[in-house]
């Protein structure tokens, strides 16, 4: 059996595939920690986000990018409930992404590991482009009092963008050579694992998209006087769901049993065991993902179970990510 290889510079023999960072770049521990942050406050905002649809406080502020006419922040009074400041802490939220956006782009394209690496620079502006957007669609969606379609395309964009800060974390913690296969491209498993990434992509954007219209035909319209719903069956659509999510899960197993069974296509066995864990903790996500969304559908919607299935739909997504471009490696 090969074994893996070792650089022979240094006194202290690394395996191939490992640096300081756990990476193949020589990432700074810096960059590393500004992306993985950006990776959990780009789901932690699909969390804040559905917190504020579910408790009604769409319309909390009343305006944008104001809260009130004339006030940034909420305004104490009587009368003053809980909405405006849950609308508040999600925007924010959409601040601080925005000051770890920046702090990722200067820390990128300064850091000595990562200054010369072009695809690096390049996708380490996409997060700070993606939240500034993110920014100017939520404004829309109070001006036109929570209308489903700009709402659902405000969770889409989050959605790019866990995707695209996935990726980010993945690429800086490898190199900038040509991707080579993890496994054996020859043959019925590798001609599989070719195109598993083009069928993993269109999988999950389907589910995505069918649990985007399943919620805006739902009775979580954001605000309790405003009740704009998808004009489609709600239990039809979030039937189509379940069937999308049922393909992923089949096509996920046949890809475990392929990737647990392909032969390496090289020497550089972290990578393989690398992908196979990284495809097994996808299953763990998927499976607990449909878990709760089935619980959350014959339960009624409870609010809680709810936030958690947006949780685990930004899982999901950077969890897939990551298992797709496990099949390939850089050095």
């Amino acid at each position: 059996m090969p074994t893996p290889r070792s650089a022979p510079v240094g006194p202290h023999p690394v395996e191939v595939g490992a640096t300081r960072d756990g990476g193949r770049s020589g990432t700074s521990r810096l960059v590393m920690g500004l992306a993985w942050a950006n990776l959990a406050l780009q789901i932690l905002i699909i969390v804040t986000g559905g917190v504020v649809r579910l408790t009604g406080s769409g319309l909390g502020c009343s305006t944008w990018p104001q809260c009130e006419p004339g006030q940034f922040t909420p305004v104490f009074h009587e009368a003053v409930s809980y909405h405006p400041f849950i609308e508040f802490g999600n925007r924010t939220m959409t601040g601080v992404l925005s000051v770890v956006g920046l702090a990722l782009v200067i820390a990128v394209w300064r850091s000595p590991g990562t200054r010369e690496r072009r695809p690096a620079r390049l996708l380490s502006l996409a997060p700070l482009i993606g939240i500034l957007v993110q920014g100017v669609i939520g404004g829309i969606t109070v001006l036109v009092d929570l209308h489903p379609a700009v709402v659902g395309f405000h969770f889409l964009i989050s959605a790019a963008l866990v995707w695209v800060s996935t990726l980010l974390v993945v690429r800086l913690r490898e190199g900038d050579g040509p991707p080579e296969p993890t496994f054996d491209a020859t043959g019925r498993p590798g001609l599989w694992l070719r195109w598993a990434p083009v069928v993993f992509t269109v999988l999950t954007i389907v589910i995505v998209v069918l649990g985007v219209v399943t919620t805006g035909a739902g009775p979580h319209s954001g605000d309790s006087e405003v009740g704009y719903r998808f004009a489609v069956d709600p239990a039809l659509v979030a039937r189509a769901h379940a069937l999308g999510v049922w393909a992923f899960v089949l096509v996920l197993v046949l890809t475990l049993w392929v990737v647990a069974r392909a032969v390496p296509a090289g020497s550089d066995l972290t990578a393989v065991r690398h992908s196979r864990r990284t495809w097994g903790v996808l299953l763990v996500v998927t499976l607990a993902q449909g878990l709760i969304g089935y619980v959350q559908y014959f339960t009624g919607l409870p609010v809680p179970l709810v936030v958690l299935h947006m949780f685990g739909s930004g899982l999901l997504i950077a969890a897939v990510t990551a298992a797709v471009l496990s099949l390939r490696t850089r050095n």
